[in-house]
């Protein structure tokens, strides 16, 4: 069994051994290309420099584990005494790439194995709305199906109909991707940031030739992870790297690298629709999404269960970016989506937001429609009232616009209500009151602490988050243009109540994330009177329209 260990007082970037090397690698620079050839002659006579080869994190024939997830095995590998040396050797290196053609994977996701096709191409984000619209104007594949939606909204009085989009987001961990690593005399030393060790071992293991007994992981702080650090394929670089070496190597990635080279928060789109009767009584509900390469719906959540007549549907387009796993995956985005659009249905129907939803959810506990329903509508609307009785909603305060949305995923409830101001057209977050229900709070500083981040996370990607692409490069390389929320763009407070139960603990890093997006578009539409559809809601619009 491999040996794991925690070294809490470090940071990976910081971690220093006598005789260790520094080493980069240079990937190739667009989504869709692979290494030709390289020149070299220049970068090895230049200080410092060690060495300079092409590097394989996989070999080609390896089923790839879950988190083996990388669009670049090969690469460049430069080693030398320092990191200022390496990077001006990574500079002068003379590197031709070429598209590569189709091609299948083997992948093995916790023991089901199958065979992933990767398309060849240069992607850009144009292509990609004009495919996702497409997309969803056909049908989709339908996951759930309650009552007679079609005819439902056949006889509606009111339909609504909404289409929402969010673009690929990169996650920036403050600490820059880095690993060490010492592999030799048959034995692996690796220590640096990584969330999951146990999914990475396999991989080390096999591609060193060395035993799972003679690997040992040891754990730095973090630096950031938000799903990053579970693809650890510049963990099996560093290791690739100091055997070939046979000393000690710290592995470095350069901000550019982190940002350019994956993994991403997929892109998607969804649409909704809603049937009113001439009571403005909720009578059918519709959503069909999807996104590149995955879809983010989720069947069986709210308003599953609460609507008679029901149908979700989704769809996916293949994509050879990398994407991978990003705060509260695929619900990020949903759950947004999800709120945003009724709080748009409730405006429709003249009800206040929150009784709104409040009425769907006693209908769901009263009279639920299906069986695979998959929260519990108590502890739903629980959340919702506690966050409205806290914030004193439906109390007015003079400059004060106010979004609410509430939300349940990775087994906990999540309410916001989100006070704004406009200074001069440019939105200011006042205030958070979030009503959270995860069960027992074994922790409450680090439960409020939690909660606040995901708070501020959420906020700062809704309003500025967006990588895109053209002919297979990202947008973006570094902050100078990926923009990201600034201290004094958090909101100025946070106000975090946790429902009092007996409930096993259920997760909390992830589930005050995706209903902050809708609670601050819900908020910005009574600021404003317009709704937003497109992520993020400054700056750069996805839609391109």
């Amino acid at each position: 069994m491999v040996k794991r260990s925690l070294q809490v007082n470090q940071f990976g970037i910081d971690y220093h051994v006598e005789g260790m090397l520094i080493a980069m690698v240079t990937h190739p620079p667009a989504f869709g290309m692979k290494l030709k050839s390289v020149d070299d002659s220049i970068a090895r006579r230049m200080p410092g420099i060690k060495d300079i080869f092409t590097v394989k994190s996989l070999r080609d024939d390896y089923e790839r584990q879950y988190f083996d997830t990388c669009t670049f095995p090969e690469g460049v590998a430069i080693v030398g005494n320092t990191t200022w040396e390496v990077l001006n050797a990574k500079k002068a290196l003379k590197i031709v790439w070429e598209p590569f053609e189709d091609h299948t994977i083997k992948r093995s996701a916790f023991g089901r194995s199958s065979n992933v096709k990767i398309p060849a191409g240069l992607e850009s984000t144009s292509d990609h709305l004009t495919k996702m619209k497409e997309m969803a104007s056909k049908p989709g594949y339908v996951r759930r199906k309650d009552g007679n939606p079609e005819m439902a909204f056949k006889k509606a009085a009111k339909v609504i109909e909404r289409s929402y989009t969010a673009p690929f987001l990169a996650h920036n961990c403050m600490e820059p991707m880095n690993f060490f690593a010492h592999v030799a005399d048959g034995k692996a030393k690796l220590a640096g940031p990584l969330q999951k060790p146990e999914y990475t071992e396999q991989t080390v293991s096999e591609r060193l030739g060395i035993p799972l007994e003679d690997i040992d992981i040891q754990m730095t702080r973090l630096g950031g992870g938000y799903g990053r650090r579970s693809y650890a394929h510049w963990l099996v670089e560093a290791a690739v790297i100091s055997q070939r070496m046979n000393v000690p190597i710290k592995l470095l990635y350069t901000r550019e690298d982190d940002m350019t080279s994956g993994i991403y928060r997929p892109a998607y789109y969804a649409t909704y629709r809603a049937a009113l009767d001439e009571n403005n009584n909720l009578t059918a509900f519709h959503v069909k999404a999807g996104g590149i390469p995955e879809s983010p719906l989720f069947a069986n959540r709210f308003p599953a269960g609460a609507v008679e007549n029901y149908l979700a549907e989704d769809w996916t387009i293949n994509s050879n970016i990398t994407v991978g796993s990003f705060r509260a995956p695929r619900s990020n985005f949903i759950g947004g989506a999800e709120q945003s659009f009724l709080d748009e249905v409730a405006e429709a129907a003249g009800k206040d937001p929150i009784e709104f939803r409040l009425e769907l959810l006693e209908k769901a506990r009263n009279n639920p429609v299906g069986e695979q329903n998959d929260y519990k509508p108590d502890r739903y609307a629980g959340v919702l009232k506690l966050a409205r009785d806290r914030s004193g909603w439906g109390v007015s305060k003079e400059g004060v616009y106010r979004g609410v949305s509430a939300y349940f995923c990775h087994n906990t409830y999540v309410a916001h209500v989100l006070d704004l101001k406009m200074d001069n057209g440019d939105p200011t977050v006042e205030g958070v009151t979030c009503a959270v229900d995860c069960g027992i709070v074994v922790n409450p500083d680090a439960a409020t602490n939690l909660t606040e981040g995901a708070i501020v996370d959420g906020i700062g990607n809704a309003l500025y988050g967006s990588l895109t692409f053209r002919n297979g490069v990202p947008d973006k390389n570094n902050f100078n243009n990926y923009r990201m929320i600034r201290m004094r763009e958090a909101p100025k407070s946070i106000d975090v109540h946790f429902v009092q139960n007996d409930i096993d603990p259920t997760g909390l890093g992830e589930p005050p994330f995706p209903p902050i997006f809708a609670a601050l578009a819900n908020a910005l539409h009574i600021a404003t009177g317009t709704r937003h559809y497109n992520q993020p809601y400054l700056g750069e619009d996805f839609s391109l329209e």
